[in-house]
């Protein structure tokens, strides 16, 4: 018997019809959350984890930076839960022109008025500040000292000098910090270029041609050199409150967490590995996976949290074919030319060794996560820009039906994952 399979592509999905028989296992977040954002937001800002509430903690005429996410990561909805965040500081006396909100944009590119809309939300869009953060303009940064790492802190001068400092975000797997959220809207968020790239740089292995060091991972924190170095950074700053989403692997969010800076974060990783850590017991000839649509795939530079996920799961030899639309394609001129450029992975990472750049670290990643597997990738990536790769760019239904014909006799049991960004095979021992 034969099922639909929809993979989220853009805004749209690419729906395959393939044989249930083969499928060994649809591989998906623990979807048991029944509140909605809303719901979840009041019930976070009402019980914070260890930490006073957040009218509690501010007073009358303080100056309150807000830092959110950027565009990449709107499947956060900031939209949804800013006016609760910023009505609560209203309500304690904080006047709107006193908030400013700052787009932890780490090295990424700033936003288009629209953009901007679209994360604050029609009620506080052009009533309250907004600025994206600059890691370049060494203006805007604050030296706070240095990590036992030997990373040089720098850190956005507004979010340093406001009388309080709220950091919201997500928490998903993350392939250098273990998760995401927390301590990342900080770093890379709004530190400076220098800070980034050495925090970063800590995840390369200590000897040439060993790559990128084993503890870090998604789903690593307590031996990840990554994260610990960003833990001590962000020990540098006072930060007076958090709040994090936790997505559901539907659009959704399954659930949200508030209050210290450590203590919340951690109860997100924690619902992260619940929800989305998968125990797996073996890999497959043939998977199949999407990042989760738009914004997840809106480069190559983001579908690659997919893209490393998903190709733990394949077999040495075996095929991973990825849905990305990447309408914005590569993402980074960096990424491009670690791919374009460099003929192997010792190329690579001797370059990446010499000038480390988190893009290039990105491309890097890439070509390492399938370098013994084929990768089909279905997306609107101009093919000549992975040209001096083995990735095979594929277009419409039709190209994936003639490979899949052409390369199986028989299609292979394989396993569909339609949420690789978020979703991350545990294997078993």
């Amino acid at each position: 018997m034969e099922r639909i399979f929809k993979f989220k592509y853009g805004l749209n999905s690419i729906d395959l019809k393939l044989p249930q028989s083969k499928l060994i296992k649809e591989i998906k977040g623990r979807q048991d959350h029944k509140n909605d954002l809303i719901s979840l937001t009041k019930n976070a800002l009402e019980n914070p984890i260890e930490s006073p509430k957040l009218s509690q903690i501010v007073k009358q005429g303080e100056k309150v930076t807000i830092v959110i996410s950027d565009i990449t990561r709107g499947w956060q909805k900031s939209n949804l839960f800013l006016p609760f965040i910023i009505g609560e500081l209203e309500e304690a006396g904080i006047e709107l022109a006193d908030i400013t909100i700052l787009a932890a944009v780490g090295s990424h590119r700033f936003h288009s008025e629209a953009e901007k809309q679209t994360l604050i939300g029609e009620k506080y869009y052009g009533k309250v500040a907004f600025k994206d953060h600059n890691c370049h303009n060494k203006d805007e940064l604050s030296y706070l000292g240095k990590t036992s790492f030997g990373t040089p802190v720098y850190f956005n001068r507004l979010a340093v000098e406001s009388d309080r400092l709220i950091l919201t975000g997500g928490i998903v797997f993350h392939d250098l910090a273990g998760f995401s959220g927390g301590r990342k809207s900080l770093l890379p968020g709004i530190a400076g270029y220098q800070t980034i790239t050495k925090n970063h740089a800590l995840s390369l292995a200590d000897k040439r041609g060993e790559g990128l060091k084993k503890s870090v991972d998604s789903n690593h924190l307590v031996d990840n050199p990554v994260h610990l170095d960003m833990a001590e950074a962000a020990a540098l700053v006072k930060v007076d409150f958090i709040f994090n989403v936790i997505p559901d692997g539907r659009g959704g969010i399954a659930a949200a967490v508030a209050g210290d800076l450590i203590a919340a974060h951690q109860s997100g990783c924690e619902i992260t590995s619940r929800l989305f850590g998968i125990k797996m017991r073996q890999k497959a000839e043939l998977v199949f996976a999407s990042c989760g649509g738009y914004p997840k795939d809106i480069n190559l530079y983001q579908a690659s949290k997919a893209l490393v996920n998903a190709a733990q799961l394949v077999q040495k030899g075996g095929y991973l074919i990825l849905f990305a639309e990447c309408k914005e394609g590569i993402g980074h001129p960096e990424v491009e030319d670690i791919i374009q450029n460099y003929n192997d992975n010792l190329a690579r990472e001797d370059f990446l060794r010499r000038d480390f750049t988190i893009s290039r670290y990105t491309g890097y990643l890439i070509t390492t996560a399938i370098a013994e597997i084929k990768l089909i990738l279905f997306s609107n990536i101009e093919r000549k820009i992975l040209s001096n790769t083995e990735i095979e760019v594929i277009r419409t239904k039709a190209d994936l039906n003639k490979i899949l014909t052409n390369r199986f006799k028989e299609l292979p049991d394989f396993y569909s994952l339609p949420d690789a960004a978020n979703t991350l095979p545990i294997f078993e021992d």
